[in-house]
């Protein structure tokens, strides 16, 4: 893969690549990530940050003077983060991580409004900041527009706008979504398509509701989107 297809690309795992064979006969386990390590200088001057970013404050446990540990989950995700004493020996400042939301747009809007220094949204290169373009993604292809910002220490985070989802990344026949803000970006994008669609056949499309799940769950999963 060359490096602007990785680029643009950023969030999708290896699961186009050829998979390593298995016993058919054993079950899988499943493995989900569950929290990320965040090396920082002054645990509460980051708690105060991540707590006005919005995220859920889970833990703050503290077991003597030489260990703390603050745990706090972003809105919608499955995956927390801990920081604190004796919690990481990395340097403060060195974490890279990423997050996903559903209209880039309004998260930037967000992110402003709680007085976070984001950049403002780009196209292009979501690791160079030479290679970032003004705007949203033209097209509005998902996986291909960005925010980028960083806590108090400088561990910084992309912020990627996934509308779609790469072939693979989710089960076919399931369909998930983590927030009504979500639910609702995806009717959104729903009804526009299925307005498409109705000028298309030239006449109303009586069985909207069923058009409505199938584009959402298709969308989801990155299979085909119906016509």
């Amino acid at each position: 893969m060359n490096k602007t297809k990785m680029e643009n690309q950023m969030s999708q795992t290896a699961s186009n690549l050829k998979q390593p064979k298995s016993d058919a006969g054993a079950a899988r386990v499943d493995m989900k990530l569950e929290v990320a390590l965040i090396p920082v200088s002054d645990v509460d001057r980051t708690k105060e940050f991540y707590t006005r970013l919005g995220w859920r404050l889970d833990d703050d446990i503290v077991a003597g003077e030489d260990f703390r540990a603050v745990q706090l989950t972003a809105p919608g995700s499955g995956c927390s983060i801990t920081f604190g004493k004796g919690v990481t020996t990395a340097a403060p400042g060195s974490f890279r991580g990423g997050l996903i939301v559903s209209n880039i747009e309004a998260a930037h809007k967000e992110l402003v409004a709680r007085g976070i220094n984001a950049t403002e949204v780009f196209h292009g290169s979501p690791f160079s900041p030479a290679g970032r373009i003004s705007g949203p993604d033209p097209e509005r292809q998902s996986y291909h527009s960005y925010i980028a910002f960083e806590d108090p220490d400088g561990n910084a985070w992309i912020v990627q706008e996934v509308t779609r989802r790469a072939p693979g990344r989710m089960d076919p026949a399931t369909t998930n979504f983590a927030s009504t803000n979500d639910l609702a970006s995806a009717m959104q994008r729903a009804a526009v398509a299925h307005n498409d669609h109705e000028k298309r056949i030239g006449q109303r499309d009586g069985n909207w509701p069923r058009w409505y799940a199938d584009y959402m769950a298709s969308e989801q999963s990155g299979t085909e989107l119906p016509k």
